[in-house]
């Protein structure tokens, strides 16, 4: 921060070091997230709910308790990386996790129940249908105060121009496509390679290792699609003059001029 670099520190010490500061500080407030919400326990926590929800589908209280555990997963991880800037009160948390975490138990369960009768491989699909469904809801409920009352924009210098919530709206959607984006190969393949393999003998022998290994196999979709959903947008996001509230784009025309073609903008991850 002082632009000082400690004595005898090479440049790779300082790209670790900084590597490791932007994965457990917020970048808005400067404040050491917690360690379940950051982006860098996505595999490990995601690896361990998603391998539990492909594999205990087939009841309702088995769909009921491994959703509601994701979801209240996901709230803590939306709520970490949210725009710090706009505050959000315990109330609104409370909406919006119970909020996301029904809607998530609807999908799943009529689902569940719907797939009773369809193809085996269908019924396999439901938790990706449920999670992507409830980050449609839980994200956006999670960061409401940013879409009520924008988030601050500023210049390439950082100079803070004003509050959109349009950037706000396009932050909190690059997100939700990020995030859907992140769960899906190993929600919508691993249960094809599952199909495949439970009927091999030698797989019908060692029920009890299913879980474990879906465990593993999520693990491994998560170590590569983790930083590609993240890659999908830059975090610090931009938005053109000409895309902003009437009353902000007048606001930085009449101090600046046309010297701001882009606003820019903390997205969340």
């Amino acid at each position: 921060r002082a632009g000082l670099v400690p004595p005898g520190s090479s440049q790779e010490q300082l790209l670790y070091a900084k590597k490791l500061y932007d994965s457990a500080f917020h970048p808005d407030s400067g404040e050491k997230m917690n360690l379940i919400g950051r982006m860098s326990f996505q595999v490990p926590g995601g690896m361990a709910l998603t391998g539990c929800m492909l594999q205990f589908y087939r009841t309702v209280p088995a769909v009921v308790f491994w959703q509601w555990v994701n979801q209240s997963f996901n709230a803590i991880v939306n709520y970490t990386n949210r725009n710090a800037a706009s505050p959000i009160s315990l109330r609104q948390m409370g909406v919006a996790y119970v909020t996301a975490t029904s809607t998530a138990l609807a999908t799943a369960v009529g689902l569940n129940l719907y797939t009773k009768r369809a193809p085996p491989l269908l019924a396999r699909w439901v938790p990706f249908v449920a999670v992507a469904a409830a980050n449609c809801v839980n994200i956006p409920m999670m960061r409401q105060q940013e879409i009520i009352n924008g988030v601050t924009v500023t210049d390439g210098d950082n100079n803070e121009l004003g509050q959109s919530r349009r950037a706000a709206v396009k932050g909190i959607a690059q997100v939700v496509v990020s995030r859907i984006t992140m769960a899906a190969p190993g929600m919508i393949i691993l249960p094809i390679i599952m199909e495949r393999l439970e009927k091999f003998p030698f797989m019908q022998r060692i029920r009890v290792l299913h879980a474990p290994l879906q465990v593993l196999l999520c693990g491994g979709f998560l170590l590569f699609m983790v930083p590609v959903a993240c890659a999908l947008f830059p975090q610090r996001c931009s938005l053109a003059l000409a895309d902003l509230e009437l009353e902000l784009r007048d606001s930085i025309v009449a101090k600046h001029g046309d010297k701001v073609p882009y606003v820019y903008f903390n997205k969340g991850l």
